[in-house]
């Protein structure tokens, strides 16, 4: 507890969930070397990269001036039979703790590539990485990135979609758990018993995943935009039941599209299938369309995803009575507006006015991140009217 207390006076966090780690760490592996205390006490303590100086400061200060441990470093330890990249890394926290044998144990080393690039010396090529590329470019501006770039995205954005909010529905499945007692598998059981229920089957509703309506903007003050949206609609329409749709003066659906395997192709006969976009924009006009359409059905109950800056050559009066038509019918209705992450955004443009009382969720889309941090928040939606 005073080892935590010079801690906490140094600027570590070392609260009472770290010390206690490091007591239960303590009592299951009893350190024989000052290097084994040292380590123990930094993977139980330490949880920022910034307090290691600090960290290792106090630890030299406390146990400096202690008699030294016997240390037998002759030898290091052998690796797991049938592996040859365990070794030890050498740490450069002290003279000490980069003899030989020394560091941390049993670190294993990115596979190496033997084909190493032009004037590399070391003769070896790590891979990359590229999660740590991908979620830095999924902070970056839509028009700050390349074709390659956005298509990579494009694809973190699908893996994104793994959890999906569900409904429920009419139907019901054996559940131990379930607060209804199933009556017909009940009796049946209750035949072997001389009819007496002994053995009681309950059930819960079965939940089904919710549909989703998509409508992106393509005019032309959503160019910069239309090709990551064009992504989160063939993202939609790919992982669950998606009916997804692009409009500028006109409604194009996208679904048969975009539900291409191959994302060139579907990028490819989504751009040719709509030919008013960069035009523009007519939303109240295209939603009204939509709902008088016989794909208006695919609207009731579920999730209405709009992404569009608000701009709008229709009246807002025709735009706020399309919503409330739209949101009475749907589960939820969230808007994506790429300008709503900017500092000091006030939905000043008249559509965006009149429309957003009938919104459920008003979300910045400017980047690949906000992207998938709408995804995500689609998992909360899982209310049923």
């Amino acid at each position: 507890m005073a080892f935590a207390d010079r801690l906490r006076g140094a600027g570590v966090a070392a609260g009472l969930t770290e010390i206690d780690d490091l007591v239960r760490a303590l009592a299951v592996a009893p350190p024989g070397s000052r290097d084994a205390l040292y380590w123990t006490a930094r993977v139980a303590v330490v949880r920022r990269q910034s307090d290691l100086p600090a960290f290792d400061r106090v630890f030299a200060a406390v146990f400096a001036d202690a008699p030294p441990l016997p240390l037998n470093r002759s030898a290091s330890p052998p690796s797991p039979p049938g592996r040859r990249d365990d070794v030890h890394v050498p740490v450069p926290a002290g003279a000490d703790r980069t003899a030989a044998g020394g560091g941390l144990p049993w670190a294993t080393l990115p596979p190496a590539v033997a084909e190493a690039e032009p004037g590399d010396e070391s003769g070896l090529l790590l891979p990359q990485l590229r999660p740590s590329a991908a979620e830095a470019l999924a902070a970056r501006p839509f028009d700050e990135l390349d074709p390659r770039e956005t298509a990579l995205l494009g694809e973190a954005l699908r893996r994104e979609l793994a959890r999906w909010p569900t409904r429920r529905t009419r139907r019901h499945r054996p559940d131990p758990a379930g607060r209804r007692v199933a009556l017909r598998p009940t009796i049946a059981r209750a035949r072997r018993t001389a009819w007496e229920p002994v053995t009681i089957v309950r059930e819960r509703p079965l939940r089904r995943p919710r549909r989703v309506v998509m409508l992106c903007d393509v005019s032309e003050s959503m160019r910069a935009q239309a090709t990551a949206y064009l992504h989160l609609m063939r993202a939609f329409a790919t992982v669950t039941e998606a009916e997804v749709f692009a409009f500028a003066t006109a409604l194009t659906r996208l679904t048969p599209a975009l539900t291409q395997k191959s994302a060139q192709d579907a990028m490819a006969q989504a751009t040719a299938a709509v030919t008013d976009r960069f035009g523009g924009t007519r939303i109240a006009s295209n939603i009204a369309a939509l709902l008088r359409s016989h794909h208006g059905n695919a609207v009731r109950g579920a999730l209405v995803v709009i992404a569009s800056d608000g701009w709008d050559s229709d009246p807002p009066g025709g735009l706020a009575a399309a919503m409330a038509r739209l949101a009475r019918r749907a589960h939820a209705v969230l808007w994506l507006n790429p300008r709503a992450g900017a500092p000091g955004f006030t939905p000043s443009v008249a559509a965006m006015a009149a429309a957003l009382p009938y919104c459920t969720r008003l979300l910045p889309a400017a980047t690949f991140a906000d992207l998938a941090a709408a995804a995500r928040a689609l998992e909360s939606l899982t209310v049923v009217r």
